[in-house]
């Protein structure tokens, strides 16, 4: 690889767009510029100028442009995806609308549907004639006649987008490559999502639901890349563009654009996979990662250096079987607006003041109370060096802003009313960090907590010891992680199949032969991004049941062991009762089998300043309770900071991308790499 070659990340979050760069010298550059929600692109562009004018980077030297993005999850939130048509196998046109009968609002006067009809309302949804067996075998050939009646009155209502899910295609996709041939042939503007390409697995109300959302966001995330691709080369710069995916692989945008449903929560993803890499320069491969920023909260743990997977995510309330990141996100950041309840309660978000107008502070036209607002009352936040000292912070507004909506309503001074808002809010990601561990499984107390994100580092060790966590984390580049993380992620592809067997009648050379079906078809897409084989780490896994069991759990199969199905089934027992609390001795079932291939992960330390004299750049009053009052309290320059150098708090650490805030109780040391690790004194 030359030596002048450059790498950049961007993450596309509510109210920041982020940028990690890593220069052709090695240096690591990080900054945040405001979001455009009308048009996300417009903040990517406007970044890569700025690098491009004001840190001399070389388009054409760029070797990689990954990008995290927000688009098909908004397209969803604001209902701004395609008009939609579903064509299914006759008599089964209304699973989307049926669902699976599981009821949230059982005893509301007014009830409202818990299955995204709006997909594809009953109008736009069709039966055609044909039927394929359980075992793939066509029982009723496609009538394509009915095909074309449907399509002529998808037509007439001006569906840009249509889903195929038919019954058992998972086993037998002929007829619904035959369905797409047919509208294409008619119309070829319409795109057309495939449920044996999106989701070939069995369970016909989550497939017909996965293929519909691919199909609703198709045209939006189409366009967007082409945009965004288009202007990328206008730009002369020299990277095809990659896109983070949920599972935290990043694919070329050619890729994502005909699966598009594999990128929700592709920003999230980021963070995580960023928070991985950091750990494991310091071989911390037990982590819980608290994501702030300005909107939400995402919260995710790693296990033994992997982070936690599911088949299944929550988009806008609805259950999505794509396979992500577990991450918990939680309304919960620095523009989440603080409120009250009719009770006179004092509440934090959901709502967020975004970045327009933003936080009242911003002085955009936010009339809001937020927890930024509190933030800067505090004093933990410095009002001239946010951002970088991007943003000049009007702290008169915060003050009264809290003082109308807060103090005066609650008869609380302002700065109990901040200090108010603070714990409302650590309270709420608290019970966030508590679900993603204590409900699976896990410990809290046995993880190192990382703050990352604008947000994370000021709220990590009050976190830290709300739940009893001994060490806190804080990355080189906490606030734009999510933009780093893309520089370190992995290019990865994943493919399944449906599979539906007892595991005691099944021999081990049916299963690989069936892996190595899917391996084939992953590699053809590793190879569409120009990647070859021996580049490639191959990994597979069985997701398996109890027979009569509704939910699986994905188990890692390894061929080279001495007898890989004995140690899936031990594997699976072992995680049945971490999961769920209890597993017993008996007979279970293959649902699906899985294949993933993705490239090495090469992590590259930082390197702490041997010395300096001028890590502490000022002293500022700061609230830590309403009992002490303002103290004192020094204020440090993060890129000033010396190897092993020591910190005993009350203290601050300022950077350009993130404010850390260092409580009494607690001391910071910086490591080898320049990484802050933060350790609660005197406790066990």
């Amino acid at each position: 690889m030359s030596t002048n070659k450059q790498k950049i990340g961007v993450d596309v979050g509510g109210t920041f767009t982020d940028f990690s760069c890593q220069l052709s010298d090695g240096r690591r550059l990080g900054f945040k510029i405001p979001s455009t929600p009308g048009d996300p692109s417009q903040a990517v562009i406007e970044g890569v100028t700025e690098l491009i004018e004001n840190y001399n980077v070389d388009p054409s030297q760029i070797e990689l442009f990954a990008h995290g993005t927000t688009v098909a999850t908004n397209a969803v939130l604001e209902r701004k995806g395609a008009t939609v048509g579903l064509i299914t196998t006759s008599g089964f046109r209304d699973v989307l609308e049926i669902g699976r009968q599981m009821r949230q609002q059982m005893y509301s006067v007014r009830l409202e549907p818990e299955t995204p009809i709006f997909l594809a309302p009953g109008r736009r949804r069709f039966g055609v004639i044909e039927r394929v067996g359980p075992d793939g075998e066509i029982i009723t050939p496609l009538d394509e006649s009915s095909v074309l009646e449907a399509l002529t009155s998808l037509q007439i209502q001006k569906v840009s987008s249509v889903a195929v899910v038919l019954l058992f295609s998972f086993m037998n996709p002929v007829h619904e490559k035959r369905i797409r041939e047919i509208i294409l042939d008619n119309n070829p503007d319409i795109l057309v999502s495939l449920s044996s390409e999106v989701d070939p697995v069995f369970r016909e109300y989550e497939r017909t639901v996965v293929t519909t959302f691919d199909a609703y966001i198709k045209p939006t995330v189409d366009q967007y890349l082409s945009n965004l691709s288009n202007a990328l080369e206008d730009k002369k710069v020299g990277a095809s563009l990659q896109i983070m995916q949920s599972r935290g692989g990043l694919a070329g945008a050619e890729t994502a654009r005909i699966r598009p449903v594999r990128l929700f929560l592709s920003g999230p993803a980021g963070g995580v996979m960023g928070a991985l890499s950091e750990g494991k320069i310091n071989n911390f491969k037990d982590l819980i990662t608290v994501d702030i920023g300005g909107t939400s909260c995402d919260i995710a743990l790693i296990s033994d250096a992997k982070p936690l997977i599911r088949q299944e995510g929550v988009i806008d309330k609805y259950l999505v079987r794509v396979p992500m990141v577990d991450v918990n996100a939680i309304g919960s950041g620095g523009g989440s607006i603080a409120w009250l309840d009719k009770a006179g309660g004092l509440k934090v978000g959901p709502q967020s003041a975004g970045s327009e107008p933003g936080p009242a502070c911003y002085g955009r036209g936010g009339v809001e109370p937020t927890v930024t607002d509190a933030s800067l009352v505090l004093g933990l936040i410095d009002p001239e060096y946010f951002a970088g000292g991007r943003f000049n912070l009007d702290a008169d507004k915060a003050y009264n802003i809290i003082l109308e909506k807060i103090a005066k309503p609650l008869s609380l001074s302002v700065e109990e009313a901040a200090l108010g808002i603070h714990k409302v809010l650590n309270a709420q990601m608290a019970e966030g960090i508590r679900f993603v561990s204590i409900k699976q499984g896990f410990d809290p107390r046995d993880f190192v907590l990382m703050g990352l994100g604008g947000g994370g580092p000021l709220h990590a060790c009050e976190l830290a010891s709300e739940l009893n966590i001994q060490k806190v984390l804080v990355p080189r580049q906490p606030g734009v992680l999510s933009a780093a993380g893309l520089l370190s992620a992995p290019i990865e592809h994943e493919v399944s199949t449906s599979f539906g067997k007892a595991l005691k009648e099944v021999s081990l050379p049916e299963i690989i032969a069936g892996l190595e079906a899917l391996s084939s078809e992953a590699h053809s897409l590793m190879r569409k991004e120009g990647i070859s084989l021996k580049d490639i780490e191959i990994s597979f896994s069985l997701d398996i049941c109890y027979i009569g069991q509704a939910y699986h759990l994905e188990i890692i199969i390894d061929l080279e062991s001495e007898s890989p199905l004995e140690k899936v089934y031990r594997d699976f027992l072992k995680l049945h009762d971490r999961v769920y609390g209890h597993s017993v001795e008996g007979d279970v079932r293959i649902v699906n089998l899985r294949a993933i291939h993705r490239t090495p992960v090469f992590e590259e330390k930082g390197q702490a300043q041997l010395s300096s004299d001028r890590s502490v750049k000022e002293s500022r009053q700061i609230l830590c309770d309403a009992d002490s009052g303002f103290i004192e309290t020094n204020v440090y320059d993060r890129s000033n900071l010396t190897r092993g150098q020591e910190i005993v708090g009350p203290a601050v650490v300022d950077q350009i991308d993130t404010t850390t805030w260092i409580p009494e109780g607690w001391a910071a040391c910086v490591l080898e790499d320049s990484m802050l690790l933060l350790e609660r004194m005197g406790k066990e």
